[in-house]
């Protein structure tokens, strides 16, 4: 388990960067807090990763949605989404977004091109300790949590602090965290979640619970990581997604798929048929609001900043080592 210095240390060399940067289980163990009511709250412990070389108690997901207009074949179906991994997140170049930063140089393709960038969610795990969902349990009291980049920079900030004495997921001297969910500009909004201020023990059951169902390796929960084939197909869904197409599951069922839509019956997944050069088309009509998937971002992601996807990936300059030495230092001579 990683120390609090450590993970402060990393969070810091990962800012002095500039910001760069699965199974499902069947038993509802993703806990859908999006499907709270507005003005209720959820209190959740955080529990570390199970992979003792993540520093941090979550693993990250970077995704890319591909809006189709319909599915082909379906006269009566409607525009659908489709989610991509985005091969970033393991230090791969991304052909998708190879082409996506381009559009940002022209000023009236920006929009277009936030529409194509990733999203990115924290994949995490622990215990609910308050929960207002009716009707919401799990064979397993551990559950995941997907937190979208506004919770996940409330928990951040809270890390970086100071005054913080001890890890969160500490079994004995960390912290709650409640998510509660109010509206702003007809979306969700979660910046009121916050810390407790008191540390607390986990209770005999819930330690029980760890013992009997053991932890998570938050890395089984990612997508699968995209061979050439695969990528060749995302980047003939993303020409296909740009020209306002519709999702044709007959050339692309075998590899990625709409949100409840089954895998083509038999055979082998049909190779890649080239398509022209994408030229990008008015946006679509957006999808109709549903309750996500758990391998939806949970939360409305803002578009990045201006300057984010005209960057190329880069790897820091600082290491992290350097300042956790630092932050070593300081608590010794306190």
């Amino acid at each position: 388990m990683a120390s609090l210095a450590e993970i402060r240390a990393r969070l810091q060399a990962q800012e002095n960067k500039g910001g760069n940067t699965g199974s499902t289980g069947g038993d509802n163990a993703i806990y859908a807090h999006w499907n709270m009511n507005e003005g209720d709250s959820a209190t959740v412990r955080f529990l570390p990763d199970a992979d003792s070389n993540n520093t941090f108690f979550w693993a990250e997901r970077a995704m890319i949605r591909l809006p189709f207009n319909g599915v082909k074949g379906d006269m009566n179906s409607k525009q659908v989404q489709v989610q991509v991994p985005c091969v970033e997140m393991w230090g791969d170049s991304c052909p998708i977004l190879a082409e996506v930063r381009t559009w940002f140089k022209d000023a009236s393709l920006e929009d277009m091109g936030r529409k194509y960038w990733k999203k990115r969610s924290y994949i995490m795990q622990g215990f609910v300790r308050d929960n207002p969902i009716a009707d919401d349990s799990s064979t397993n009291p551990i559950r995941r949590f997907i937190m979208g980049p506004q919770l996940f920079n409330v928990i951040k900030a809270a890390l970086m602090d100071p005054e913080l004495e001890e890890l969160p997921t500490d079994y004995q001297r960390g912290l709650d965290f409640r998510i509660t969910k109010t509206s702003k500009g007809g979306y969700a909004d979660y910046s009121t979640s916050n810390w407790a201020r008191k540390e607390s023990a986990l209770s005999a059951e819930e330690a029980e619970a760890i013992e009997a169902h053991g932890l998570h390796n938050l890395t089984d929960f990612l997508p699968k990581r995209p061979g050439e084939e695969e990528l060749r197909v995302m980047k003939e869904m993303f020409e296909a997604s740009v020209n306002g197409e519709q999702y044709d599951p007959d050339r692309w069922g075998a590899y990625f798929r709409p949100a409840g839509m089954a895998p083509p019956a038999g055979g082998s997944a049909p190779a890649p048929q080239p398509t022209a050069a994408p030229q990008p088309a008015p946006i679509p009509a957006p999808v109709e609001a549903s309750a996500p998937p758990f391998d939806a971002d949970p939360v409305t992601e803002s578009a990045p900043a201006a300057s984010e996807p005209v960057e190329t990936p880069t790897a820091g300059t600082q290491k992290a080592e350097d300042i956790l030495a630092m932050i070593r230092s300081r608590q010794q001579s306190s």
